[in-house]
Parts: C-alpha cells; sequence; structure tokens
C-alpha cells in the first residue's frame, strides 16, 4: 500500500536527502553541491511510503514550483510519481495557488502530461540534462 505524506524540511531532510542523492547525485551523476539547496527549508515536502518504506519524494515551493521528484529505481512504473505529484498538486490548490510549474527532465514529458502539464519555452540543459518547463493551470 502507498502512503504520501506531507512534511517540513525537517521532518523530511532524512529520507528525502538519502532519495534524492540515490537518484539524483548517485543515477543521473548531478554534483551533490547543485542537487542541495537553500529552498527546502520553505518548501512543503512529500514523501511516498510502500510497506513503511519511503521511496519517493517530491516539493512544494511557495510560489507553486513542484521540485526534487525522485523515486527509486525498484520503484517505478508502480504509480508511487504519479501520486507524489498529485499530492503536491492538491496542496497547491489547498494553498490557493492558480498554477503549478515545474522543470521536467526531457525523458519524462509524457509523465507530466498525462498528469495536465504542458510544455512552456524551449529547451535548456541544467545540470548536464535536457529539461523543459511545463505549467499546469488548476481549477478550484
Amino acid at each position: 500500500m502507498l502512503r504520501i505524506e506531507l512534511m517540513d524540511w525537517e521532518t523530511a531532510r532524512s529520507e528525502a536527502t538519502r532519495i534524492r542523492h540515490a537518484v539524483f547525485v548517485e543515477e543521473q551523476r548531478v554534483p551533490p553541491e547543485i542537487e542541495m539547496d537553500d529552498q527546502d527549508r520553505v518548501c512543503v515536502h512529500a514523501i511516498a511510503y510502500s510497506q513503511g518504506r519511503a521511496v519517493g519524494t517530491g516539493r512544494l515551493l511557495p510560489d507553486g514550483h513542484i521540485g526534487r521528484m525522485a523515486v527509486l529505481r525498484e520503484s517505478r512504473s508502480l504509480g508511487v510519481g504519479g501520486a507524489i505529484l498529485e499530492r503536491l498538486v492538491q496542496e497547491a490548490r489547498h494553498r490557493g495557488v492558480t498554477q503549478v510549474v515545474l522543470s521536467a527532465q526531457t525523458h519524462a514529458l509524457g509523465f507530466y502530461r498525462r498528469h495536465g502539464f504542458k510544455e512552456q519555452g524551449t529547451v535548456y540543459e541544467e545540470a548536464g540534462i535536457q529539461h523543459q518547463e511545463m505549467r499546469r493551470v488548476l481549477n478550484s
């Protein structure tokens, strides 16, 4: 059974850091000094638990940006990422945000499209990885 919990950075730090390090730093070779930033402390963080183990994470910034979406390799294609994303969208709506924005790695564009996001602007490189800004307008 999958459970998504929202929490502040102090509560999420240990599990979110472990997951993000495994996905971004180890798998994708993102330099650790740019993976972690000072935005974590102002975000609401989602942690996905499967069978009592933290397997995914994501964050919502106060301005409606969603980021640092990461799911451990063995838990991918099981709906974990979608559950995290929809929980963060739900929280944004609850906070009165009218649209959410994210920076999608281009290999994941289809995933975000399936969740109602649309591409904006041009593809750009960040941390050596191609990205595309995407937006989703939130209805009340």
